[in-house]
């Protein structure tokens, strides 16, 4: 993949899959709201998206702009990913079997059940899941969809860029955070270098954080609140150069950090976000990011796939 090349093939993407997913709203909040110093934040909202997550927008595109096999398509996910691509199988009449590993939330689980996948619960950490996914697709010819290491999914993923670009256009800083790298790697190839990118990831999910300073990829071991959804074992090998490139940073967040985000884009805006959901935020809200004097600062909130909980 050529990385200057990422920019136009997100904008080629987008007007084919914009008729299967929510152009998700941006909401304009004085952080003071929340008692930090004053100053204008922009949340991109994608936890309103089809299938809970922004994840709709890569498994979307994969089922539109590859050829899907007879046998259909099979996906491993910690959850989220697995939701959308049966979402967008079923959108397409196409069959989908999903493994997921056993620490996934039963919500993500009975929301691939209420799409009509084969879900397929094994091993304890997502790459238990992805193996099992890649011996099914070898047995079967199902067509593989990767959570993050895929072209298409990268395409479908930077169209939250896009959208945001048009949305909140003002903004310096905007915070995402890390799992695989697909979302990340998506919106810094769609923006590159035009806002700053500051990844986020939970002290016990240090994926990419570890990656960028060993220079390339690695295994790294990972646990926590947030592990359903960031904490693959690798960042993708696709996403990776992009994050060198226009990846201004990623700084890490506790767990506690990311429970009082949660807590408080309830009390404050009755959003309900799932742990990955709000890590984002977690780094304003603890100190972890601390923007300069009159910076505007964006923060995607990419996931609301929980159990109720009372905060």
């Amino acid at each position: 993949m050529e990385i200057s090349e990422l920019h136009a093939g997100i904008a080629r993407t987008y007007p084919i899959i914009r008729p299967f997913i929510r152009r998700t709203p941006v909401v304009e909040v004085d952080a003071a709201d929340f008692g930090l110093p004053a100053a204008p934040l922009a949340f991109k909202l994608e936890h309103l998206q089809h299938t809970g997550s922004f994840k709709t927008r890569g498994a979307v595109s994969n089922l539109l702009m590859r050829k899907v096999p007879e046998a259909g398509v099979v996906a491993a996910s910690g959850g989220n990913h697995g939701v959308a691509v049966a979402y967008a199988a079923m959108k397409t009449g196409k069959p989908a079997r999903i493994f997921i590993p056993t620490i996934s939330s039963p919500a993500k689980m009975e929301r691939i059940r209420s799409y009509g996948a084969d879900l397929v619960v094994t091993g304890d950490r997502y790459n238990d899941a992805l193996i099992a996914s890649e011996e099914w697709a070898a047995q079967s010819g199902a067509m593989k969809v990767h959570a993050y290491d895929q072209l298409e999914t990268l395409h479908g993923a930077g169209s939250v860029g896009l959208e945001l670009e048009e949305q909140a256009p003002a903004i310096d800083t905007l915070l995402v955070a890390c799992g695989g790298g697909g979302l990340i790697g998506g919106i810094a190839g769609w923006y590159q270098g035009r806002v700053r990118i500051v990844g986020v990831e939970p002290e016990l999910c240090p994926t990419l954080h570890r990656a960028l300073e060993a220079g390339r990829p690695v295994d790294t071991e990972s646990s926590g609140i947030a592990a359903d959804s960031l904490a693959p074992k690798s960042v993708g090998q696709l996403m990776f150069p992009i994050a060198q490139k226009w990846v201004d940073r990623v700084v890490l967040v506790p767990d506690d950090a990311i429970v009082a985000a949660q807590r408080a884009l309830w009390n404050t805006l009755r959003i309900v976000a799932e742990p990955g959901g709000a890590a984002a935020f977690a780094a304003l809200l603890s100190g972890a990011y601390l923007p300069a004097s009159g910076e505007r600062v964006g923060i995607l909130i990419c996931g609301a796939n929980t159990t109720a909980v009372s905060f």
